[in-house]
C-alpha cells in the first residue's frame, strides 16, 4: 500500500495559446474589393484541477513530468471563429494543495467533491480584423495574433483531510486503535515506523452517524526540523479537525513529558495546530491494575481532557467516541 500513496508530485504545466485572428476580407463573383470580415482565434486550453472524493492518493500524476494543453484554433475568413482548444481537467484527492515550486505561494487548494480550480487560464484568441474596421479605415490589414498561455513548474501536494487525526510517537498504538474502531486495516507490527503513510477509516457512531479518523505516522523528536520524515508526517496533521494524541501508559518518559514533546513538535512545525480541539487517549490500559491506573491518572497534566482506552480490550471506546464527537461538533 505505501507505494501507492503519493502525496507529493512536481510537474510543468502549460495552458494552451490563443489562436490568431485572421486578417481576410469578403471576395464574392460581383464582389471583387468586399470589406473585413476575418474571424477571432479561439481560446487556449485552461489547466483546470477537480477534486474527486474517491481519491486519495496522487500515483495517477507520478510519471507525468509534462501536462501541456492545446492551442486554439485560428479564426478563418466569413467571420469564422477557430476552435477553443479543449481544457485539460485533472481530478485530485480532496486536500490536494497546488504550489508555485519558486516562491511556495499556495496558488489553491481543493477541499470539495466537484470542485474545479482553474490552475492556469489559457490564452485568449486574437480578434480578427473585421473589429478594426472604422470610419477612417474601412480595410485595416491586421489582426490580432492569439495570447500566450502560462508555463509553469508546480507542486501538487496531498495533505489528508480528516475529522480526527491521531497524533503519538511510533507504538503508541494508532494504527490499533484504527483498526478496532473503523474497517480500516493498516499494518501493525511491534517495531516502530510499521505506518509510513496515513490511514483513513470512517467511525460509525450513534443514530447512523459517523466520522473520518486519520492514522497519521508516527512523529519522533525533532520532527519539525525534518528529521526522519518529519515534514512529510507533520503536513498531514494540518488536515484534520480535531487531535486526538495517544500516550501508551508504560512510556519510558513518562506521559506528562511525552504529551508536552508532541505539543512542542507541532508548535516549531506549525504553531497555529495548537488551536486545535485535541484530547489525550491513554493507551494500553488492559495491561494495568486499579491502583496503577490511579497512579497514571496523576501523571497526566492538568487541565488537559483525557480518557483511558484499550484498543485490544475495547475499554474505552464508546466514551472516546462521545467525547470527540462533543470536539467535532463544536
Amino acid at each position: 500500500m505505501a507505494e501507492n500513496f503519493v502525496d507529493y508530485v512536481k510537474i510543468l504545466f502549460r495552458s494552451g495559446k490563443g489562436g490568431a485572428g485572421s486578417m481576410h476580407f469578403y471576395r464574392g463573383k460581383y464582389v471583387p474589393k468586399g470589406g473585413p470580415d476575418g474571424g477571432d482565434g479561439g481560446r487556449g486550453g485552461n489547466i483546470i484541477l477537480r477534486g474527486n472524493a474517491q481519491m486519495w492518493t496522487l500515483l495517477h500524476l507520478k510519471y507525468r513530468k509534462h501536462i501541456f494543453a492545446q492551442d486554439g484554433g485560428n479564426g478563418a475568413g466569413a467571420q469564422m471563429h477557430g476552435a477553443d482548444a479543449e481544457d485539460i481537467i485533472l481530478d485530485v484527492p480532496l486536500g490536494t494543495i497546488a504550489r508555485d515550486t519558486e516562491t511556495g505561494e499556495i496558488l489553491c487548494e481543493i477541499t470539495d467533491d466537484g470542485e474545479e480550480r482553474i490552475l492556469l487560464q489559457g490564452g485568449r484568441g486574437g480578434m480578427g480584423n473585421t473589429h478594426f474596421k472604422s470610419a477612417t479605415n474601412q480595410a485595416p490589414k491586421f489582426a490580432q495574433p492569439g495570447e500566450a498561455g502560462f508555463e509553469q513548474w508546480i507542486i501538487l501536494e496531498l495533505k489528508v483531510l480528516a475529522d480526527v487525526g491521531l497524533v503519538g510517537f511510533p507504538n503508541a498504538g494508532k494504527s490499533t486503535l484504527l483498526a478496532t474502531m473503523t474497517a480500516a486495516k493498516p499494518e501493525i507490527a511491534a517495531y516502530p515506523f510499521t505506518t509510513i503513510v496515513p490511514n483513513l477509516g470512517i467511525v460509525k457512531y450513534r443514530d447512523y452517524r459517523s466520522f473520518i479518523m486519520a492514522d497519521i505516522p508516527g512523529i519522533i523528536e525533532d520532527a519539525h526540523k525534518g528529521k526522519g520524515l518529519g515534514h512529510r508526517f507533520l503536513k498531514h496533521i494540518e488536515r484534520n479537525a480535531t487531535l486526538l494524541f495517544l500516550i501508551p501508559c508504560d512510556t519510558e518518559r513518562g506521559i506528562k513529558a511525552e504529551y508536552e514533546i508532541l505539543l512542542n513538535e507541532l508548535a516549531q512545525y506549525n504553531e497555529e495546530l495548537l488551536y486545535k480541539p485535541r484530547l489525550l487517549a491513554i493507551t494500553k490500559t488492559d495491561i494495568l491494575g486499579e491502583d496503577m491506573m490511579e497512579l497514571v491518572k496523576q501523571e497526566v497534566p492538568e487541565g488537559v481532557d483525557y480518557v483511558l482506552i484499550s484498543a485490544v480490550a475495547q475499554k474505552g471506546l464508546v466514551e472516546l467516541k462521545d467525547i470527540l464527537w462533543k470536539k467535532i461538533n463544536g
